[in-house]
């Protein structure tokens, strides 16, 4: 009797010993070698019904006290074990570096929209828009388009069914649509409902029926101006293209010239280009060696245009010019291929 009440002091002895260093895996090992079905523990309390009366009177109790002292010890510790893991779950290293958040950002076109938008505004001009799906009549004839022009065939236009007939003796130009060339269908819209003197800028979203490349997309943005009044000239253009690059590029010395050229909607018409915002006009290779950089069409509005709109000719005077905001993002910040502004790469966006 005497030597099963050491081997039982000696189990809980040992159990105090293992179970101190013990992690959750090896806690329910623990448990069945002390307590489980084959354990020493339970082989003497199985043996009790081999004992005297007196002899289980003292083997029982030790045996049953052992028991419960090593089921306490390893409740105990998973106690201890699972608090810890609750703490390092909850723990912060202040030493450890922070995880940078990535907040939205505008696309590069958007901020230098808002640049130009913000340049112009404070030279006292309006912000105007027009839809981007429009009918033949504002987008074409209204403009002076002629009805062969190259611009409405297929090549360059992207054209809506609409259920129109083709037949010219039916044909309706207000009643067949398309998604916007260019945004000077704004400027008869503007004219439709306002009188001059006014200063507009149009900025928006184009189309056109063209493959894309580095320096071609089938959607694009415009950027124009309109500017009507009783006496406006080819200086007033100039002087305003002048101000306008010189802030946007912020090179004070920046010069514009104007070149010869025909637009059906204006009359005379003219490219204008700016010197070179790289060599200031030296040459380099950014302007092949020439030192101008072109930059856009512009010209007097043609006095069809205004009639178009409602005005009486040659009553009003004025100059429209127009730019692709892709080509002077594409200058500012020297980016080499204009479908990255639209692909979605977070790594470009991020850039600016």
């Amino acid at each position: 009797m005497t030597n099963i009440s050491g081997k039982i002091k000696e189990l809980v002895k040992t159990a105090k010993k293992e179970v101190a260093v013990g992690d959750l895996e090896r806690l329910e090992k623990l448990r069945v070698k002390f307590l489980g079905r084959k354990s020493e523990l339970t082989k003497i309390l199985k043996s009790l019904k081999d004992l005297s009366v007196e002899e289980k009177k003292k083997i029982g109790p030790v045996a049953n006290e052992a028991r419960i002292k090593i089921n306490e010890l390893i409740e105990t510790k998973k106690e201890e074990l699972l608090a810890e893991i609750d703490r390092q779950k909850n723990w912060i290293d202040v030493t450890a570096p922070g995880k940078k958040k990535y907040l939205g950002k505008l696309n590069l076109i958007s901020q230098v929209q808002r640049e130009i938008e913000e340049i112009f505004t404070k030279m006292g001009f309006e912000i105007a828009d027009g839809p981007e799906i429009e009918d033949e009549w504002h987008n074409f004839s209204a403009l002076n388009v002629p009805k062969d022009h190259p611009a409405r065939d297929m090549q360059d236009t992207f054209w809506l069914e609409s259920g129109n007939s083709q037949d010219e003796a039916e044909h309706n130009e207000r009643k067949t649509f398309l998604p916007r060339t260019h945004t000077s269908n704004a400027q008869i819209r503007y004219m439709e409902t306002h009188q001059p003197p006014f200063k507009i800028i149009v900025p928006g979203r184009c189309f056109r029926n063209e493959a894309s490349d580095s320096t071609h997309e089938h959607t694009f943005h415009q950027f124009e101006a309109l500017v009507v009044g009783d006496d406006i000239s080819v200086a007033n253009f100039k002087d305003i293209a002048q101000k306008f690059f010189a802030k946007f590029f912020g090179i004070e010395d920046l010069k514009v010239r104007l070149r010869p050229s025909y637009f059906p909607f204006t009359e005379p018409s003219f490219e204008f280009d700016i010197s070179c915002t790289v060599c200031g006009g030296d040459g380099c290779k950014a302007c092949k060696g020439g030192g101008w950089l072109e930059i856009g069409g512009a010209g007097m509005v043609n006095q069809r245009v205004f009639e178009a709109s409602g005005y009486s000719k040659d009553k009003y005077q004025g100059f429209a010019w127009g730019f692709g905001l892709e080509r002077l993002a594409m200058m500012k910040y020297q980016v080499d291929d204009i479908r990255l502004f639209a692909d979605g790469d977070l790594r470009f966006v991020r850039q600016f």
